[in-house]
C-alpha cells in the first residue's frame, strides 16, 4: 500500500506542475503556490503510510539517513517515476505538447539552483519528518510544501524548479524541458539529497536521531 501512496502523491504533484505551468490557461505567478500546496496536502495525506516522499531524491536522503530499506528505495523510485510518466502523458492529453521547450536552461546555473533547493528540501524533510525530537509534530507537511514553494519562486525561472527527478521526468515528457538536459536534474537532485543526508547525520551523530 505504501508504494501506491507514493504513486498517488507523486502523480498529483507532477500533474499539478504540468497543468499550472503549461498554456493554455496556465496559473502564471500562482503556479508555485499550487505546486507547493499540492505537495503539502499529499504529504499530510500519505505521510503516515509511506512517509510522503513523492520524490526519488527525498527517498535517497531518507535511505542514507537509515530510515528506508534498500528494497523500499528501489520500489519507491519505481512508483515515483511511473507516476511522473503517467502525469506527464495525462497533462499532454489535457494541454497538448508545446511546440518548443519552455525552459531555456544554462547548465551551470541550473545545476547549482537544483542542487541548492533539493538540498533544502531534503534537509527540511529529514529534520521535520524523521528526527525524534520533532516526532509527532503537526507542521511537517507545511514545512515541506513551503520549501518547494520558496524554491519554485526563487529559481524556477533558472532551472525549472523541479528539485525532484520524478518531476524532471514529467516536465521532460511534457516538453517543458529538453531530454538532453534531464541529466542536470538527476545529478543535482541526487547530489543535493546525499549532501542533506550527510549534514543531518553529522548534526545528530552525538544524539539519538
Amino acid at each position: 500500500m505504501k508504494y501506491l501512496y507514493e504513486f498517488i502523491g507523486t502523480f498529483f504533484l507532477v500533474f499539478t506542475v504540468g497543468m499550472t505551468v503549461l498554456e493554455p490557461n496556465s496559473a502564471g505567478l500562482m503556479a508555485p503556490l499550487a505546486i507547493g500546496a499540492s505537495l503539502m496536502v499529499m504529504v499530510f495525506a500519505g505521510g503516515h503510510i509511506s512517509g510522503g516522499h513523492y520524490n526519488p531524491a527525498v527517498s535517497l536522503s531518507v535511505y542514507l539517513r537509515g530510515k528506508l530499506s534498500g528494497k523500499d528505495l528501489g520500489l519507491y523510485w519505481l512508483s515515483q517515476c511511473l507516476a511522473g510518466v503517467v502525469a506527464g502523458f495525462l497533462t499532454i492529453y489535457f494541454k497538448g505538447v508545446p511546440q518548443s521547450p519552455v525552459l531555456d536552461q544554462a547548465v551551470l546555473k541550473s545545476l547549482l539552483a537544483e542542487f541548492l533547493f533539493t538540498f533544502a528540501l531534503c534537509y527540511v524533510v529529514l529534520n521535520v519528518a524523521t528526527a525524534k525530537k520533532t516526532q509527532g509534530n503537526s507542521y511537517f507537511g507545511l514545512a515541506i510544501g513551503f520549501t518547494v514553494l520558496i524554491g519554485a519562486y526563487a529559481v524556477g525561472s533558472i532551472s525549472g524548479g523541479a528539485f525532484n527527478p520524478a518531476v524532471a521526468l514529467g516536465i521532460t515528457i511534457m516538453n517543458i524541458s529538453m531530454w538532453s538536459n534531464i541529466w542536470i536534474f538527476l545529478v543535482a537532485n541526487f547530489l543535493g539529497a546525499a549532501f542533506a543526508a550527510w549534514v543531518f547525520t553529522a548534526a545528530h551523530k552525538r544524539v539519538t536521531a
